[in-house]
Formats: structure tokens, sequence, C-alpha cells
């Protein structure tokens, strides 16, 4: 117990033990600034200046743009963009998705991978018709008045469309022989049409370019959406006139006869017709002749 009370006297003379810091001038010896200092003074001041130091950086670099400059810490505004960036990312994968779905729906149509048996319409119908009997079918005051007030406005209209007289007549494409008629057995689902080479290709209605572009099987071709889901197709040309996204009438020249691709037997026209996503056949509507 003695040792230990010499001990403690001795660290505690040795913490509290008095010395003196002076500064003097190099030249003269005269003395500048003195301090008076312990060991225990040293060691606290030593302390709190330490934890001040750590404490005041870690503000800075929590409230500050200073701890943009630390590695490993990046920017808000570069957070935001990376977000930003992340949702765009999302929504151009999802359009990409529905593009591919819709090209690979056309390149069906096109390829003729299409199963014409594989939809009954009859069965369809009769999976939705509705029963006559369940079905209450007179007008009520409100129909009948809208019915007067229609009739009222139309009685003076003097402007009548294709659409509302029920007529919709398709241009020939070209004129010629036919060297091989549309056949659902052999899955050729168009007319083939001898014509010389650069016969101007003409558009059979008023439509939308919706493919322009060059196949390595069928060549240049041109695909144009028209009014009621009717759908025209031009293969084997030899030249293009218009690009994806233009405008065309009934009659104007969207292609010239060629011989391209490689299914190609010699200068004609390859036309499809397809009507809400069913091959037809052109010459029902069209006289080629």
């Amino acid at each position: 117990m003695a040792k230990k009370k010499e001990k403690r006297k001795h660290l505690k003379k040795k913490l509290l033990h008095k010395y003196r810091l002076v500064i003097l001038n190099e030249d003269t010896f005269e003395e500048r600034i003195s301090f008076k200092l312990s060991r225990l003074n040293v060691f606290v001041v030593g302390t709190l200046f330490t934890v001040f130091l750590i404490a005041f950086t870690t503000i800075l670099i929590a409230f500050t743009p200073l701890r943009e400059y630390i590695p490993g810490y990046s920017s808000t505004s570069l957070r935001r963009t990376a977000v930003q960036n992340t949702d765009r990312v999302d929504s151009l994968e999802r359009v990409l998705t529905a593009n591919i779905v819709y090209l690979d729906t056309l390149r069906k149509a096109l390829t003729g991978e299409v199963n014409i048996g594989s939809i009954n319409r009859d069965s369809l119908f009769d999976q939705f018709r509705i029963d006559p009997a369940s079905v209450n079918l007179n007008p009520n005051k409100q129909d009948s008045l809208l019915r007067v007030e229609v009739a009222n406005e139309d009685k003076y209209n003097l402007f009548e469309t294709a659409t509302s007289s029920g007529s919709f007549v398709l241009f020939p494409p070209v004129t010629g022989q036919i060297s091989q008629n549309y056949s659902l057995e052999e899955k050729h689902f168009a007319v083939d049409i001898i014509a010389p080479r650069d016969t101007p290709v003409k558009a059979v209605g008023d439509g939308t370019v919706i493919f322009s572009e060059w196949t390595a099987e069928t060549g240049y071709v041109i695909i144009l959406e028209h009014a009621f889901g009717l759908i025209s197709v031009y293969k084997h040309n030899g030249s293009l006139t218009k690009s994806q996204g233009d405008l065309v009438k009934s009659g104007e020249v969207i292609a010239t006869v060629g011989n391209t691709g490689e299914l190609t037997t010699g200068p004609h026209l390859h036309f499809e017709l397809w009507s809400e996503g069913y091959a037809i056949n052109p010459t029902q509507y069209i006289d080629f002749e």
C-alpha cells in the first residue's frame, strides 16, 4: 500500500510540476513571451484541440460542398442526374420492348408466318353473342330527342365523304399480267404482277408510309397504312421515292418496279393487302389488267 501511495504522489507531482516556456530574441536574448505549463495542462489543451479539430472537420464534410472533393462522395446534382437518367433508360426500355413486339408481328405478317386458321371468327362471334330477348331495344326519350336533332343537322349537310357513303376505291399499283396468284395453301399472300423495269409503282389509296427500307430477301420494300385498318405492301422494288412517315395520296408514285432481293425471279411487283391483320386477296378489290 505504501508503494502505491508513493507512485500516486510521484505521478501527481510529475503531472502538476510547473515548467516555464520562454520565447527569447536570438540576437539579444531578450525575453519576449513566457508561459507557465504543466504536463496536465498540455495534455488537456491538446485533447480539447484535437476534439475541436475533428468536430470542425466533420461539420465541414457533412454540411458544406467541400465533401464533393473527397473521394467516395458524389454531388447532389450528380445523384439527381443519375436518377433522372435511370428513369429515362427505364422508359426507353419499355418503348423499345413495345417496338420489338410490333416489328416482330409485322415481320411475321410480311414473311407469311401468320396462321390464318388460328383464329375462328365464327367461334368468337358465338362466344360473345348476346341473346336479343335479353336486350331492350325500345328507344327512350333522350334517344328519340337525339335522333331528331341529328336528323335536322344532316338535313342540310351538302358535303358527303367517301366513308359516309360507304365507298372506298383502291387504285391499281401497276397494270400487267399476274404471274402468281394469291394462294392460302402455298402461303403466298400476294399477287405478283409482271411489269417492265422502272415502271412507276403507285399507292393504292391515301395513307402513311410505315416502312420504307431494304431487306435481303425481298429487296426494296415499302408499306402503307390506310384507313379502315388496311395495309398495302410493295416488294422487290427497284427504288423507293417515299420515306417512313410520309403522307401519300391515292395514285401517287411511291416506288419503281425492279428485281431486287434474293427471292425474285425477274422484274415484277409483289403486292400484298392486309385487313385488320388478315391477308386478303387483292384481285377481289383491284383490277390489275
